[in-house]
This record gives C-alpha cells, sequence and structure tokens, in this order.
C-alpha cells in the first residue's frame, strides 16, 4: 500500500518569508534625496550669508522632496535598504542640523549659553527621533507618528523665521528681547515635541488612487488660494496647528479613557515592555 504523499497545497498556501531588502543603489529616489539633502545645505549657506528667507525656503524644499523620494521608491518599485539609510541622513541634516544652525545664528546666538543650548536639544531631538523612528517602525501603528515628525519641527523654527522675516525683522533680531525669547521657547517646544509620545496623524491612509467627494476637490482649491495670499503665514500657521493637534489628541484620548500609545499593544517582545503606556 503507498504511503499517502505530502499535501502540496498545504505547501503553496504557507505563507512565503518576508523578501530581504535590496542592496542594490537606484537612481531615481536617490535623487530626491539628495535634492532633499541639498536643500537643507543651501538652507545652512544661506543663513551663514544672512539670507533667512532663502534660508527657510530650502528647508521647506527639503520637506516637498523628502515626501516625494519613498513614493517614488514604492511607486517604482526601487525600495532599498542604501534608500532608507540615506533617507535618514538626509533628514538629520535638512530637518535636524539645518534648523539648528539657522535658529542660532538668526536670534539665539545673543543669548551666549541659552541660545547654543536650546539650539543643541533641538538637533539632538532630532537625532533621537530620528532613531526611534527607525526602530519601532514594526510596531508603531501607521496611521500616526510617535512624537512630531522632524519635517514638522523643522517647518515651525524655518517658518517662524520666514514669517518674521517677512515683516521685516531682517536685521538687529539678536537685540529684540521678545522676539529673542519667543523663539528661544519655539526652538525648545519644536525639539522635545519630536521625542515625546504624543500621537499625530501620519496621513499614510489618504489615497491619491481613492475616489473622493467633490466638496474635497473644493476645499483643496480654497486652501490653495488661501496659502497664495499669504506663504509664510499660511505655512507657519498650518504646522503651528498641526504640531498642537497632537497634544489635543492626547489630552482627548485620555479624557475619554482609550490607550494615548500608537506603539502596537504586542508585548512578544522582552524590549518592549513598559512601551504601551
Amino acid at each position: 500500500m503507498n504511503e499517502p504523499q505530502e499535501s502540496t497545497h498545504e505547501i503553496d498556501t504557507a505563507e512565503a518569508p518576508p523578501r530581504p531588502r535590496r542592496k542594490g543603489i537606484y537612481v531615481l529616489p536617490n535623487l530626491f534625496t539628495l535634492a532633499a539633502l541639498f536643500g537643507g545645505f543651501y538652507a545652512v549657506v544661506m543663513a551663514m550669508n544672512g539670507r533667512f528667507d532663502n534660508a527657510a525656503i530650502g528647508v521647506f524644499c527639503a520637506m516637498v522632496l523628502d515626501s516625494l523620494d519613498g513614493r517614488v521608491a514604492r511607486m517604482t518599485n526601487t525600495q532599498s535598504a542604501f534608500g532608507e539609510q540615506m533617507d535618514s541622513l538626509s533628514d538629520m541634516v535638512s530637518f535636524g542640523a539645518a534648523p539648528a544652525l539657522i535658529v542660532y545664528e538668526w536670534a539665539l546666538k545673543g543669548l551666549g549659553k541659552a541660545g547654543w543650548a536650546a539650539a543643541f536639544v533641538y538637533c539632538a531631538c532630532a537625532a533621537l527621533r530620528l532613531a526611534r523612528f527607525n526602530t519601532n517602525i514594526g510596531v508603531v501603528d501607521k496611521r500616526f507618528f510617535q512624537g512630531l515628525p522632524s519635517p514638522a519641527g523643522a517647518a515651525l523654527v524655518a517658518g517662524f523665521i520666514w514669517i518674521m522675516d517677512d515683516a521685516g525683522f531682517r536685521e538687529g533680531v539678536k537685540d529684540i528681547p521678545w522676539l529673542v525669547w519667543t523663539t528661544w521657547g519655539l526652538t525648545l517646544f519644536a525639539g522635545l515635541t519630536m521625542v515625546t509620545n504624543v500621537p499625530y496623524y501620519s496621513f499614510k491612509d489618504f489615497g491619491f488612487k481613492k475616489s473622493v467627494p467633490f466638496v474635497t476637490l473644493v476645499a483643496i482649491a480654497l486652501g490653495m488660494a488661501l496659502i497664495s495670499q499669504h506663504v509664510p503665514g499660511m505655512l507657519f500657521g498650518l504646522f503651528l496647528l498641526y504640531g498642537l493637534s497632537g497634544y489635543g489628541m492626547y489630552i482627548y484620548r485620555r479624557m475619554k479613557g482609550t490607550p494615548v500609545s500608537v506603539i502596537s499593544t504586542s508585548t512578544d517582545e522582552p524590549d518592549e515592555r513598559g512601551m504601551h503606556r
């Protein structure tokens, strides 16, 4: 009597192991990453030459390019481990070191130790936030960010400089106490908020291929028209609202008694103990 053969159906339907990240270097997505890195470098050079409006524009251009490199990589199926590391290094320059150096040169330099300490705290928090994002990417709810994203933190700092420069505060900023200390407080707020566990909506579940109501396109058109009226003020206002929205969501969840952490509730790994509060 023949022995029963092993079922091929079970083999075929078994879950395949995850494909390892490619180690190649792809030109297209890394071009966007390099362009974002150039935006951060350009911002620092402009700040060194006293062109703080151009420095802020460089940071915002880096934000746009940074949001495109990952999308381009996924659309063209050119994701790679090299691209991931390159993106993190570019973010550290454009959204960590560059805003810290710009704000220090613009207003914090006259405060002495308190000034460079605030700039360093921002820079360090950006590095810590990026490192935490890379290590927690597999356990964080994709709909939310854990802490303020570094591009949004950079937008708060650079946007404030841009709006003040547009208002005429171009020279002698270090001699205006209220402006210097407001900048100091905003820099610390942006930096420390990046390393909190406050949840921020990521907009990753918003798909461009999904159908939307007609009123959505009307709202987008109105938003573009409003931003065009005063670009620095509207951009800073939008990112300020976003920076405060996380705290609003945190308080709302606390009041409802729902979990505020965006870390998944799996406790299989010993290193995850104490991360789900």
